[in-house]
């Protein structure tokens, strides 16, 4: 048996991420893959939990070194739990975030030391990385716009200022320069047929490569 890989599916709210997520799952399910998806936060019983702590908007008193630690908490567990299984079983993980968000959202947004970050993550994923992290690119003051249109409210990391939004956006653009080889970006301002397609062939490519 083959061992499975991991895609994850990242970039500003409002970008399309559970479209596109949806469209991979079907595409890979016909082709006879067997896909598990997942998130971030999130993933397992104790990291939905965690989710629930990070995001609630009801608690804007949250340090950043709390919210990062949070989150490299529930990311041990995730991949032990679920995500390291599922490889070594051959199937396709598909999640949506994962630790690109971390270093855009808490270095260059919050501003917390990159080496802090890169010391906690490393804890949490021991060596692991992702086969290939897919940034959908919009502008965060459009991406705002999305998310408000669908009528439901603003989680604690959504409801940050435009300043903030824009620093993660540009933590991703600089990620995916810095690591081409597991980074591609594609233009999420395009219509959703178009931003599928241009991720499906990124997974082909990922297909041959892992074949």
């Amino acid at each position: 048996m083959k061992k499975g890989f991991m895609i994850v599916c990242d970039g500003s709210n409002g970008a399309g991420k559970t479209t596109v997520i949806k469209g991979i799952e079907n595409h890979l399910v016909n082709k006879g893959f067997d896909v598990v998806l997942t998130r971030e936060p999130g993933g397992t019983v104790i990291g939905e939990k965690i989710r629930d702590v990070i995001l609630d908007p009801s608690t804007p008193e949250m340090s950043d070194m709390t919210e990062l630690m949070l989150f490299g908490a529930g990311r041990a567990q995730h991949l032990q739990q679920k995500i390291i299984p599922a490889i070594e079983s051959g199937k396709i993980v598909i999640c949506d975030r994962f630790d690109a968000a971390t270093f855009s959202f808490q270095h260059y947004a919050r501003g917390l030391d990159l080496e802090t970050i890169k010391t906690i993550n490393n804890f949490a994923l021991n060596g692991f990385v992702p086969a290939m992290n897919i940034i959908l690119d919009i502008d965060p003051l459009e991406g705002l716009k999305r998310v408000k249109s669908r009528g439901e409210g603003l989680d604690r990391l959504e409801d940050e200022k435009l300043e903030f939004l824009t620093k993660a956006r540009n933590g991703y653009l600089q990620q995916a320069q810095l690591q081409p080889e597991i980074f591609e970006i594609v233009d999420a301002t395009q219509s959703k047929e178009e931003v599928l397609k241009s991720v499906l062939k990124i997974i082909n490519s990922l297909i041959v490569k892992h074949a």
